[in-house]
C-alpha cells in the first residue's frame, strides 16, 4: 500500500477553466516548496508541458522557502490515458511518476463523466479518478449563473457514487457580490468551496488549430503566465484546504510502473529476441524535439532506456546534423506545418534523415513526423523518405481507434494489436503506402501510414506503455556505436 496525496482536477465541460486553474495550483504549491507531480487525463501533449513549466519555474522561484524548496523540480507531465493503456496500468503509471512527490495533481478532460465515444465511462476523468480512489474538485465556470451553481454541483456529486466529489473552485466569478450569491447556494449542497477565482485577460495561453501553443513555443511568456496563475491561485483559494484534501485519499495497492520490468516482461514474450540492455555498446535513438517536435510520452524514452538504447535529443530546427552515432530515429507529433519553411531551410539535416533511411535504420515516425518524412509539405521540400505529399485542411481528424500492424515493422509484429489516437488537421496523399503500417479496425476500417524497410511511419499516436514491446523490438534493430 503507498501513500500519495492526490487531488483530480475537473470541470462539468471542457472551457471551465480546468488547464489554467491546475497550473496556477502547481505552481503556488511549488512556491511552498511542495514536489509537485503533475499529470493529465487523457491523450493531451500540450497541458503536461504547462504543468511541467508552472511547477519548475515556480519551484525556482520559491527558493526563499526555508528548506522546502526544489530548485529545478524535473518531473515531466505524464498522462493517464485509460483508452489507451488500458484501465490496470493507470494505478501503477500514477504511482511511476508520482514516486517521491508530497501531492500529485491530475488534471480531467473535457467534463467529468465524457470518455470515449460509446463506451461509457471508459478513459473519462470520473473512471480515472476511480482508479487512483482520488478526491476530486471540480472547476465550475461561474460566469453566467448564480443560486443554479448549487443544482450543477449537486447533479455533479451525486450522479455516481463512486466518484467522491470533495470540492468545488469557482472560476471566472464576477465580483465579490456574485461570490457571496454563488457560496450562499452552495451552503446547503454538501460539497465545500476551496475558491473564487476572478474573471481576468491578464492570464491567457494562446490557442491555435490543435489548441493551446506549445510551452515550447513561448516559454519566456509562459513562464510569466505561470507566475501570475501562481499569484491568482494564492488569492483565491484555500491551499491548506486543498492539501488536506488531498492528504485524506487513501493508501493505493500495488507496485509502481518500471520500464525495465515491462521490457524484460515483453522479451520474455518473444523466443529468440534479444535486449541490448547488457551489452556494453548502447545504441544511440536520437528524438527528434524543439518547438516543432513536442508530442512526446514520458514513458517512451525511459523505455527506450530500459531496452538498452542511449537516448539523445536533438532539434530539427536547429541542428543541422543527427546526433553522433545515430543507429535509431524517433520524430514524435507535433507542429512541423507551422515551421514548414525553416524544416525545409535546413537541408542538411533533411538530407542526413534520408540518408539513414536508406541505410536501414530503424525509424518510428507518428503524425508530425510522418510529415516531416514526406516528399513535402505545403509544398515546401520535407525529407523525401515517403513518396507522399502532406498539406493543411479545414477538416480536423480527432479521435481514439483501435488498430492491427498489417506487417512487421520496426515497431510491430505483423498482427500486433493496438490502442491508438489521431489527432491532425491535415492529410497526406496516399494516405497509406503499398505496405501500411496499420489497418484501423475501429471505428472505422481502412488502412493508414508507411511501412517501408524499417521505417514506421503513421498518424496513430500510441502510447508505448501499452506496448512496452516496440521499444524493445525498435532498440535491438539499432545499429551499435561504431567501435
Amino acid at each position: 500500500m503507498v501513500s500519495v496525496p492526490r487531488l483530480v482536477i475537473a470541470a462539468p465541460a471542457s472551457g471551465s477553466g480546468k488547464t489554467t486553474v491546475t497550473a496556477g495550483l502547481m505552481a503556488a504549491f511549488a512556491e511552498r516548496g511542495l514536489d509537485v507531480s503533475p499529470h493529465k487525463v487523457g491523450p493531451d501533449y500540450i497541458d503536461p508541458g504547462y504543468h511541467a513549466l508552472a511547477i519548475s519555474s515556480a519551484a525556482s522561484s520559491g527558493a526563499s522557502v526555508a528548506g522546502r524548496s526544489r530548485v529545478g523540480n524535473a518531473r515531466p507531465g505524464r498522462n493517464l490515458d485509460a483508452y489507451l493503456c488500458g484501465p490496470d496500468r493507470i494505478a501503477p503509471l500514477f504511482l511511476h511518476g508520482a514516486a517521491g512527490c508530497d501531492l500529485a495533481l491530475v488534471e480531467g478532460v473535457m467534463g467529468l463523466f465524457d470518455g470515449a465515444a460509446g463506451q461509457g465511462e471508459l478513459a473519462s476523468t470520473a473512471h480515472v479518478a476511480k482508479l487512483l480512489r482520488a478526491p476530486v474538485v471540480l472547476v465550475v465556470d461561474a460566469s453566467s449563473q448564480s443560486r443554479s451553481v448549487a443544482a450543477l454541483v449537486h447533479g455533479f456529486a451525486s450522479w455516481d457514487p463512486g466518484v467522491r466529489v470533495a470540492g468545488v473552485i469557482l472560476n471566472k466569478v464576477a465580483s465579490d457580490r456574485h461570490e457571496a450569491m454563488l457560496r450562499e447556494a452552495l451552503e446547503g449542497c454538501g460539497v465545500p468551496v476551496f475558491g473564487a477565482l476572478r474573471r481576468t485577460r491578464a492570464v491567457r495561453a494562446p490557442s491555435r488549430h490543435l489548441g493551446l501553443v506549445p510551452v515550447a513555443e513561448r516559454h519566456a511568456e509562459a513562464v510569466d503566465s505561470a507566475a501570475a496563475l501562481a499569484a491568482r491561485v494564492r488569492e483565491g483559494c484555500d491551499l491548506d484546504g486543498l492539501l488536506a484534501l488531498a492528504r485524506s485519499a487513501p493508501p493505493l495497492s500495488g507496485r509502481a510502473w518500471d520500464p525495465e520490468e515491462e521490457i524484460h516482461r515483453a522479451m520474455d514474450a518473444v523466443p529468440g529476441a534479444g535486449v541490448r540492455g547488457g551489452r556494453a555498446a548502447r545504441p544511440v535513438v536520437a528524438v527528434a524535439g524543439g518547438a516543432a517536435f513536442t508530442f512526446s510520452y514520458a514513458e517512451h524514452a525511459e523505455l527506450l532506456t530500459a531496452a538498452g538504447a542511449r537516448v539523445v535529443p536533438f532539434d530539427p530546427l536547429r541542428d543541422e546534423r543527427l546526433p553522433e552515432s545515430t543507429g535509431g530515429l524517433v520524430i514524435g507529433g507535433g507542429f512541423p506545418e507551422v515551421y514548414a519553411p525553416e524544416l525545409s531551410a535546413n537541408e542538411p539535416l533533411r538530407t542526413a534523415v534520408a540518408g539513414l533511411a536508406a541505410s536501414g535504420a530503424p525509424i518510428a515516425a507518428e503524425c508530425a513526423g510522418l510529415l516531416y518524412l514526406a516528399h513535402s509539405l505545403d509544398g515546401e521540400p520535407m525529407c523525401g523518405v515517403l513518396a507522399a505529399k502532406a498539406r493543411m485542411s479545414e477538416r480536423l481528424t480527432l479521435g481514439y481507434r483501435e488498430a492491427v500492424a498489417v506487417s512487421d515493422t520496426s515497431l510491430a509484429a505483423a498482427g500486433t494489436r493496438v490502442r491508438g489516437h489521431e489527432f491532425h488537421r491535415t492529410t497526406i496523399v496516399p494516405g497509406a503506402g503499398p505496405e501500411p503500417a496499420w489497418g484501423l479496425v475501429h471505428p472505422e476500417r481502412r488502412t493508414e501510414g508507411f511501412a517501408q524497410g524499417d521505417v514506421h511511419a503513421s498518424y496513430l499516436h500510441v502510447h508505448w506503455a501499452s506496448v512496452p514491446g516496440a521499444a524493445a523490438r525498435f532498440v535491438d534493430r539499432c545499429a551499435p556505436p561504431a567501435g
